[in-house]
């Protein structure tokens, strides 16, 4: 079987690779692709592939749009945090749709899925409705746990162990409670989306900062908020001004 990925984050695809080569040793992966321009010019001069894992949101839009420019009749899992697209996804191709983080049985059943559709075609004529009926029992929420690398060793953290995300030269970074940094592919943006808004807040462009996670909070003459943070940031971290509002609205939730 020959599958593409399309995926904007690294690690996530990395870790989509290894679940099928554990189902299939023979399982070609011929592409990663992590934005919506790289997949259509991939997709424009590139034999098609038997499978497509395509996560719903990329670095420059939704995937969907990927079937907006051009007609691609692949079959497709996609894989997403929210499940607020499943109607749309069905409607393009979809043989399933995967909550993250990924879970290696739910795999196995998509592509199970996908074989026994290949085999009898008629299957695809299933209504959206049927297909929205095997999807009730996947909860939707916000992120559980975050994969960073050690080297070259993989490891989940815990979102209730983080107390604050920074970004800091083009890349982001989570810090936990007890005060361990790592890189995640992330944006603050991507963050800001997959965060429970009433525990995390992004106090400027900078930073996402965990309730529990804020020690000290000093207010200064014309509205100015400081926040001291655990663990300790080094510099100083406020609040934006176009943000106090808000943020003090957030903060009596």
């Amino acid at each position: 079987m020959k599958v593409v990925i399309v995926e904007d984050e690294h690690l996530t695809a990395q870790r989509l690779q290894g679940m099928l080569k554990r189902y299939d040793a023979d399982i070609d992966v011929l592409a990663e692709l992590p934005s919506v321009s790289e997949a259509i010019d991939w997709f424009k001069n590139n034999p098609d592939p038997d499978l497509v894992f395509m996560d719903i949101h990329l670095e420059d839009g939704q995937s969907f749009s990927i079937f907006e420019n051009i007609n691609l009749q692949i079959p497709v899992i996609f894989t997403t945090a929210y499940d607020e697209y499943t109607i749309q996804a069905f409607k393009v191709n979809s043989v399933d749709y995967l909550m993250k983080p990924l879970n290696y049985d739910e795999l196995v059943q998509a592509i199970e899925k996908y074989k026994r559709i290949h085999a009898q075609p008629h299957e695809e004529n299933q209504s959206v409705e049927m297909l929205l009926k095997s999807l009730h029992k996947k909860e939707p929420g916000y992120k559980d746990r975050f994969l960073v690398s050690i080297g070259s060793r993989l490891k989940t953290i815990e979102t209730n162990e983080i107390n604050y995300f920074y970004s800091a030269e083009k890349i982001t970074f989570l810090v936990t409670k007890d005060n361990q940094r790592f890189p995640i592919d992330h944006s603050l943006d991507r963050l800001s989306m997959m965060l429970n808004p009433k525990e995390y807040y992004r106090v400027n462009r900078q930073m996402i900062v965990r309730l529990n996670g804020i020690a000290n909070i000093h207010v200064f003459p014309k509205g100015k908020i400081k926040l001291d943070l655990i663990p300790v940031m080094k510099e100083d971290v406020f609040v934006s001004l176009d943000k106090v509002v808000e943020f003090k609205d957030w903060l009596g939730k």
